[in-house]
């Protein structure tokens, strides 16, 4: 792997897998993370292989543990040698009743969506700054901004948390390593096929465009990042939600 490679983690499904096909499709080497879906993650491989004829690297890897990450950075060095785009976009979601959520909850949504940008980007991020380039994307939410709901209070408040971190990963590895925040609203992903169609009608009623975004248009966010062309944008934290009424 001597071209240009990109390692974006939950990426099996879902807006990860739109992201990684978006890097593929633009010529950049994939290395597709995955926790639980081996077969999915097999599936994308395949795909973007033979479609953009690029090379792809599958690694499972719960990101949220020190030691998993630790043999996917090696696995990643003796493969690649170096990452020059990073996207931290493992997450999971616990929407549940205010009152029953428990202190079990918010850690483990904690250390999956907020430990693990900070384990993953220590890692690479001394590996960018040292070649003196490089590219952090964070992946947080909408939730973390201006669209709160108590049923998902935890999630929301693990998004913050990426929101303030992504500030602190850009200061600490300045000026070399660029590191930037993406915060969609609702897009159209497995995760969300199942919503309350009333509730699914009164969210899209909030949004100026009147829909769910594609994850292909939240990828595309996500590439340019990645790339020279956003080349000053560093330390910013971008929400894609279609306009949304206050």
């Amino acid at each position: 792997m001597k071209e240009k490679t990109v390692l974006v983690t939950g990426s099996s499904s879902g807006l990860g897998s739109s992201i990684a096909e978006v890097y593929a499709k633009n010529g950049y080497n994939v290395i597709i993370n995955y926790n639980i879906n081996e077969k999915k993650a097999h599936e994308l491989k395949n795909k973007l292989e033979k479609e953009y004829n690029i090379k792809c690297l599958t690694i499972e890897c719960d990101v949220s543990n020190d030691e998993e990450v630790n043999y996917l950075y090696k696995k990643i060095k003796d493969t690649c040698g170096c990452l020059d785009v990073l996207v931290n976009n493992a997450g999971i979601t616990n929407d549940s009743l205010f009152e029953t959520k428990t202190k079990e909850d918010f850690v483990r949504l904690y250390e999956t969506n907020t430990y693990s940008v900070y384990l993953l980007s220590k890692l690479f991020g001394k590996d960018m700054y040292d070649r003196k380039e490089g590219s952090i994307i964070n992946i947080a939410s909408s939730n973390a901004i201006d669209s709160y709901y108590e049923f998902s209070a935890d999630y929301d408040a693990s998004k913050a948390a990426v929101v303030n971190l992504t500030h602190n990963i850009a200061n600490h590895f300045a000026p070399y390593v660029r590191v930037n925040c993406v915060c969609p609203g609702w897009i159209n992903t497995p995760m969300n096929k199942d919503l309350d169609k009333k509730f699914k009608k009164e969210e899209i009623n909030k949004t100026l465009l009147h829909r769910f975004a594609e994850p292909e248009e939240i990828a595309n966010l996500v590439y340019f990042l990645g790339t020279k062309e956003s080349s000053y944008l560093n330390d910013s934290v971008i929400k894609i939600d279609g306009g949304r009424k206050c």
